[in-house]
């Protein structure tokens, strides 16, 4: 059975979403949860965050994340097998200085508008680049593929 349809149905999933779901872990070990807007370019996930957001400290003190997009339960014929991507990825910050840190605001507020240059003001702003490092794809009972992030192959889940 060829991969294809499914790769294209997980990307699906990214295409479809405005945001992505953020696991990162506090300082005492402590998992939280919570979410953010983000720009994906050149394989790499960005997301403009707040400093006073708990899940920025977590990233910026760890340099990890997980991140999932997942199928609208309004969309899903089970709950318990609602599609989703998770992609455990290494986070990196985009200094102010770097060249190309404008331009991936600039990428920002072409898909997200006017609430990116209002942000872009304000201090406690980070970007973050979350790169992917693994990724597994739940397309619903016993359909568990792990991805092969360079190259958005889908392998066997147990690979």
């Amino acid at each position: 059975m060829s991969s294809e349809p499914l790769t294209a149905d997980y990307r699906t999933l990214i295409t479809n979403s405005q945001s992505l779901i953020i696991a990162s872990s506090s300082e005492q070990g402590t998992a939280e949860v919570s979410y953010a807007p983000f720009l994906e370019y050149q394989n790499t996930y960005y997301i403009y965050v707040s400093q006073l957001a708990r899940h920025t400290g977590n990233m910026l003190r760890q340099r990890q994340a997980s991140i999932m997009f997942i199928e609208p339960e309004a969309e899903a014929v089970n709950p318990f097998a609602r599609r989703r991507l998770v992609i455990d990825c290494a986070v990196g910050e985009i200094d102010k200085l770097q060249a190309e840190y404008a331009q991936l605001l600039d990428r920002l507020q072409d898909r997200f508008g006017e609430t990116v240059s209002v942000l872009r003001s304000l201090t406690d702003f980070h970007l973050l680049a979350l790169t992917p490092l693994r990724g597994q794809y739940v397309a619903g009972f016993g359909k568990a593929f792990s991805i092969d992030v360079e190259n958005g192959v889908l392998l066997p889940a147990n690979h």
